[in-house]
C-alpha cells in the first residue's frame, strides 16, 4: 500500500493559475485545511502579483489595496511558491500541469469586456472601460494606449462600480490624484485633460444600479465637481419601489441619489451627470472618430419571472461627446485546451469542479475559482467563500483518492521544465525587489509607489 497523499512524506501538489484575489484565497483555504500537507505553486502571466488589486482597483482607493499585506503573508509560507511572468498556454500548458500536479485550480478572472452591439461601437474614441482602467493603473499591456481627453464631454456607459470609478478618475482634480499610485503616463495625460463633464448612462433605473453605496456617496464629496441627477429619474415604478424596499443597498443608494438631486453646486467647474433609463443606440462619428452618442429613453417592465428589464420608448436625443467608455460588464475568455462555456463565458463547473463542457462529467484533478467560475459578480471578499467551496471539493476528491496521478510531482521538476524552455520566471522574492524599488521611487514624491509599467524593466530590476 502506497503512502497516503496529503501527508508530510507525500504532500498534495497543487498548481494555481492566477495570482489575483481568487488565486490567493484558494491558497489560503488550502493552507488552513486541517491535517493536510500541501505544496502549492502559483503561476501568473504578469511578473507582478495581485491581479485586479494592482491593475483594477482605482488609485484613489488605497484602503482596498491593503489586502495585499495578507497576500504577502500567504505567499511567504514555506510551502508556497510564486512563478510570475509565466503564461499559461505558452510557457506551460494544461498537459504540463497534469504531469506535475495532483490538482490544478484555474483562477484567471474575467479579462475581456462585454460589447454594446450598436453601430459605431468600434470607432476611434470608443473604448472598453476595462482598457482605460488598465491604462491608468499601469498594466503593461495597456500602458502605451492613448485616450483622447481633448474634448469637454465624455460618455460612460454602465451602472456599476467600474463605471463610477472611471467617471471619478476623469473628473477628479489631477492634483488630488498626484498623491496616489496612478501610472505616471495617465497622470500626465489627465493633467492636460480638457474634460469638464462626464455623463454616466444606465439603461435601467436607480433601484437597479450595481454600484455600492460607498462608491456612490463618494461622488458627492469630490472637490469642485457638481453631481447632477434628474429628480424625474428617481420616480420609481411600483415593481422597482417594491424591490428597493427589500434591498438594503438599493434603498441606501436611492437616499444618496435623492440627496445629490437636491444639491445646488452651480459654481463648480466640473460636472458629473448620473442618468438613468437611458441606453446608447448609436455612437455617431465625424471625420472618422467619435463625435456624439444617440441615447434612447427607456421604461421598465416586469417579466413573468419578476425580472425588471428596460425597453426603449422611441424617444431619442443626441449627446455630443469626444470619448465613449463602455462599462457593461466583464466576460471570461477561454484558456488553451481547457473546457469553456461560450454562452456564459466561464469554465464549466459544478461547485468549482471543472466539467467536460456545460452539464458534462467532472474532470479529475481540475478546479476553478473566482470570476472565471461564477461570472463577473461580487467584490474582492466574495472570492473567499467561493474559494472555500472549491477547496471543499478538492478535499473531497482527495479523500476519495481520485486526484490526478502526475508522472513528476517533485517540486524541482517544474523548475527544470521552465528552465529547459528558457522561461524568465520570477519568484516572490524577486517581486519584493520591484516592490521596494517602486515604493522607494514614490517616497520623495509623497506617493505610495511609482509603478513600473514595462515588463522588461520589471525583469531588469528583479535581476531576471
Amino acid at each position: 500500500m502506497g503512502i497516503p497523499l496529503g501527508t508530510r512524506d507525500h504532500p498534495l501538489r497543487v498548481a494555481v493559475v492566477g495570482a489575483g484575489p481568487a488565486g490567493f484565497f484558494i491558497v489560503e483555504s488550502l493552507l488552513k485545511a486541517p491535517d493536510l500537507a500541501v505544496s502549492i505553486d502559483v503561476f501568473n502571466r504578469m511578473p507582478t502579483p495581485y491581479g485586479l488589486v494592482r491593475e483594477g482597483v482605482a488609485p484613489d482607493h488605497p484602503s482596498i489595496k491593503k489586502v495585499t499585506a495578507k497576500y504577502d503573508r500567504i505567499a511567504s509560507e514555506p510551502n508556497v511558491r510564486y512563478f510570475g511572468n509565466v503564461t499559461f498556454g505558452r510557457d506551460v500548458d494544461r498537459q504540463d500541469l497534469r504531469r506535475h500536479y495532483h490538482q490544478i485550480v484555474y483562477a484567471v478572472g474575467a479579462q475581456a469586456d462585454r460589447r454594446l452591439g450598436i453601430s459605431g461601437e468600434d470607432l476611434p474614441g470608443s473604448h472598453p472601460a476595462t482598457e482605460f482602467v488598465a491604462w491608468y493603473n499601469g498594466h503593461p499591456d495597456f500602458a502605451h494606449r492613448s485616450f483622447d481627453l481633448s474634448h469637454e464631454r465624455v460618455v460612460v456607459v454602465g451602472n456599476g462600480n467600474v463605471a463610477v470609478d472611471v467617471a471619478r478618475i476623469l473628473i477628479t482634480d489631477p492634483d488630488a490624484l498626484a498623491a496616489t499610485d496612478i501610472a505616471d503616463h495617465a497622470l500626465e495625460a489627465l493633467q492636460s485633460s480638457r474634460v469638464r463633464e462626464v455623463v454616466v448612462l444606465g439603461r435601467r433605473g436607480p433601484a437597479q444600479g450595481k454600484f455600492t453605496s460607498v462608491e456612490l456617496k463618494e461622488l458627492g464629496r469630490l472637490d469642485g465637481v457638481a453631481v447632477r441627477v434628474d429628480p424625474s429619474d428617481l420616480a420609481l415604478d411600483a415593481a422597482s419601489a417594491s424591490a428597493a424596499d427589500a434591498d438594503r443597498v438599493a434603498k441606501r443608494n436611492l437616499e444618496i441619489l435623492r440627496e445629490l438631486a437636491g444639491e445646488d453646486r452651480a459654481d463648480c467647474e466640473r460636472r458629473l451627470w448620473l442618468r438613468f433609463l437611458a441606453s446608447p443606440v448609436e455612437i455617431v462619428g465625424s471625420n472618422g472618430r467619435v463625435a456624439a452618442v444617440r441615447v434612447e429613453r427607456n421604461r421598465l417592465v416586469q417579466t413573468e419571472s419578476g425580472y425588471i428589464r428596460s425597453i426603449g420608448t422611441g424617444e431619442v436625443e443626441t449627446v455630443d461627446a469626444g470619448l465613449v467608455l463602455r462599462s457593461v460588464g466583464y466576460r471570461g475568455v477561454p484558456l488553451p485546451d481547457v473546457p469553456f462555456d461560450a454562452d456564459r463565458h466561464v469554465i464549466p463547473n459544478r461547485a468549482g469542479r471543472v466539467t467536460d463542457g456545460p452539464g458534462g462529467p467532472a474532470i479529475a484533478g481540475e478546479f476553478v475559482s473566482g470570476w472565471i467560475k461564477r461570472g463577473p459578480s461580487g467584490i474582492i471578499g466574495t472570492n473567499k467563500p467561493d474559494a472555500a467551496e472549491t477547496v471543499a471539493g478538492m478535499l473531497e476528491e482527495l479523500g476519495r483518492g481520485e486526484t490526478l496521478n502526475p508522472q513528476s510531482p517533485e517540486p524541482e521538476a517544474v523548475i527544470e521544465l521552465l528552465e529547459s524552455r528558457s522561461v524568465r520566471y520570477v519568484s516572490f522574492d524577486d517581486w519584493r525587489k520591484l516592490d521596494e524599488h517602486e515604493t522607494k521611487e514614490g517616497r520623495p514624491r509623497g506617493r505610495p509607489r511609482v509603478k513600473v509599467v514595462d515588463v522588461e524593466r520589471m525583469l531588469e530590476i528583479m535581476g531576471r
